[in-house]
């Protein structure tokens, strides 16, 4: 069980100790209080009330300290277990007079359920509250165990990580001083082997030089006969360059006119084509109905190209001379906005 349910289990007992004392302390107010009435001077029996208010208010002090010394594993002495036994029986005595005075046995055991309960409500939540605060003792003791035992591993995880990484260093220093000691000797061998070699290098550079110069002084002649050669045809395929470039500059110059000359044609196809079409739209002459929308729109595309008036092309159409003016003004504005 963990701290939460504990929790929940000492609430659940306090709300339940201290609804059964509520529901006993008005039982009794109400059983004892005609009893008391009647046992006092006529004049007095306004404080009829007051004796078991009196005798309530002790048990409400027994259990609510009863609880706070439970909660803090303490013991009140011989006295709290007096008055606690003492305001139960006297509450009981008080609930059970009346009957046992008429000789009701039936009213005696009737009006004793409450004070009974209540005296053994008392006892066992004082039992419960003692055994919920030991539980609570020993859940903390053995989390504050359990703590400990997780600090004692760590501190003993740490020191073995320690004690392993200063072994480590150890042996790592170890291995580098034989490192180095292996490494001079490397080096001093290396140092004798190269000596040997560069002598011996030395040697072949010398030999190879005198054999390099024989083999110069033979080449020479054949290195300025091969220039001469060189020459002799590096100017030839300079020639023959100078000759293509030019042959190609006047392909080039060839193909440019051509092209040329294309797009001028198809500018000029399209010139007329356009022109045939503009005179195809506005060769219908004037309408009596409008002609739908796409159509007009096209036959005032062809006036404003042509440069015809509003009202002559409103007469091409049928429209009105506001929508086509409209459309005019459009024209012209995506005239104005096109890109030159």
């Amino acid at each position: 069980m963990n701290s939460v349910q504990i929790r929940s289990a000492d609430r659940a007992l306090s709300v339940g100790t201290w609804l059964i004392v509520g529901g006993a302390m008005l039982y009794s107010i109400l059983t004892v209080t005609p009893l008391a009435a009647r046992h006092t001077a006529e004049k007095w029996q306004w404080t009829a009330p007051i004796l078991p208010l009196v005798v309530d208010a002790a048990v409400v002090i027994v259990v609510r300290l009863d609880a706070t010394l439970a909660r803090l594993g303490g013991r009140g002495g011989r006295w709290p277990i007096v008055l606690r036994w003492m305001t139960g029986c006297m509450t009981l005595a008080l609930n059970v007079a009346d009957s046992a005075l008429a000789s009701d046995l039936v009213g005696v055991a009737v009006h004793s359920v409450a004070p009974l309960l209540l005296i053994v409500t008392a006892e066992t939540g004082l039992a419960y509250r003692r055994a919920i605060a030991a539980a609570v003792n020993e859940l903390n003791t053995r989390q504050q165990a359990e703590k400990e035992a997780r600090e004692r591993s760590r501190i003993e995880a740490r020191e073995r990580a320690e004690r392993s990484a200063r072994e480590e260093r150890e042996h790592t220093a170890a291995l580098t001083r034989e490192q180095r000691e292996h490494e001079a000797g490397l080096a001093r061998e290396q140092r004798e082997h190269d000596e040997r070699v560069r002598r011996e290098e030395q040697a072949r550079i010398e030999a190879r030089e005198r054999a390099e110069r024989d083999a110069r002084e033979r080449a020479e002649g054949e290195r300025e006969q091969q220039r001469r050669e060189r020459e002799r045809l590096e100017q030839e395929a300079a020639r023959r360059r100078e000759n293509e470039r030019r042959e190609r500059e006047a392909r080039e110059r060839a193909e440019a006119e051509r092209e040329q000359q294309r797009r001028e044609r198809e500018h000029r196809e399209q010139a007329e084509r356009a022109e045939r079409e503009r005179a195809a739209l506005l060769s219908g002459g004037p309408v009596t109905e409008k002609l739908p929308e796409p159509r007009a729109r096209q036959i005032i595309g062809a006036a404003v190209e042509s440069g015809l008036p509003v009202r002559t092309a409103a007469e091409l159409c049928g429209w009105s001379t506001g929508w086509v003016s409209a459309r005019y003004q459009e024209h012209r504005d995506a005239l104005e906005g096109a890109p030159a």
